[in-house]
């Protein structure tokens, strides 16, 4: 049975906390680091080992350490980088090793860090930004698992058409088109793969007609991924502030989503964003496979069990 601690060593104990937190994990946050002490406190100081292992923090590494997470946590990019066949010239190698730290403890990333170039770990960067340049340094085989592309088609009214390829990684949603405040996922894809029309001062020179015309625009899936990420937009530049701002609006995410003429995808895992453009903290949600359906919240070197999402989901991957 769970016996209250005396409010001295309560007290006591969260100082120790956010003390050994900060020594261990350099956390730019503190009270990030004080809700894990209370959370420690609340939860009656279950020493249980937890299932899952996190990533430490080297200062503001949050961004990259949700994103390796769910990257460990996707079955078909973990065996491609641990493959015997991996190679060593690519990024692999440093993912191989931490992936191997993480079965057994809370590793560091400072081996990756140096993969990526990356020299203040002050400054927080871009999620998004940082798994697709992971996926640039990987073997075609690891990246391979996220690699889809997308035929865009160009249709004059005179039957005349005309398709460009182009490769993706992640399919971009901008948030709008909101209903009651909320934007829907699901929405937000039939409006990418809706077909457009281009007319007036928008039209489209044809060399059938050998002028400008009318023309539709539509956009398919020439190739579909084997893991199917969607990014939202949320960080766009405002000609009123004359910078790069961030949209808060919260955001329907469902659990299995169809893609227009394709195959039906189920999520796994979010990384999501708390703050704004300069500042704030990055988590991932994830659904580990044959873990029952359970979820857990990924906070750099914390991971729990999560009931609830967050609405401010960012990168969505199914």
């Amino acid at each position: 049975m769970f016996r209250p601690i005396p409010i001295v060593d309560y007290l006591s104990t969260i100082i120790s906390i956010c003390i050994w937190e900060w020594i261990n994990t350099r956390a730019h946050r503190a009270g990030q680091i004080l809700g894990h002490a209370m959370s420690k406190y609340n939860r009656g100081w279950d020493r249980a080992e937890p299932k899952y292992k996190g990533l430490r923090n080297q200062g503001s590494t949050c961004y990259l350490n949700s994103v390796l997470q769910v990257l460990f946590m996707t079955k078909e990019f973990r065996d491609a980088v641990q493959s015997e066949s991996s190679h060593t010239s690519y990024i692999d190698a440093d993912l191989k090793d931490l992936f191997l730290q993480l079965k057994t403890s809370s590793p560091t990333t400072e081996y990756i860090i140096c993969k990526l170039g990356i020299e203040n770990v002050m400054k927080q960067q871009d999620a998004a930004q940082y798994f697709e340049k992971i996926l640039s340094l990987a073997s075609p085989e690891a990246s391979q698992v996220f690699h889809g592309r997308l035929i865009h088609r160009t249709s004059c009214l005179c039957g005349e058409s005309t398709d460009e390829h182009n490769s993706f990684w992640t399919l971009n949603l901008p948030i709008n088109n909101t209903h009651n405040g909320v934007y829907n996922v699901e929405d937000g894809l039939k409006q990418f793969f809706s077909q457009s029309k281009l007319t007036g001062e928008n039209q489209v020179y044809c060399d059938e007609c050998k002028a400008k015309a009318d023309t539709t625009t539509e956009c398919e899936v020439g190739l579909y991924p084997k893991v199917l990420v969607l990014l939202l937009k949320r960080f766009e530049f405002s000609y009123y502030e004359m910078d790069y701002v961030k949209n808060n609006c919260p955001v329907d995410v469902p659990l299995n989503i169809d893609i227009p003429k394709g195959v039906s995808y189920e999520l796994y895992a979010t990384v999501d964003h708390v703050g704004d453009l300069r500042g704030g903290h990055y988590t991932a949600t994830i659904q580990p496979a044959d873990d029952g359906g359970c979820w857990y919240d990924f906070n750099d070197s914390w991971v729990t069990p999560k009931n609830n999402f967050n609405p401010i989901k960012y990168v969505n991957f199914f």
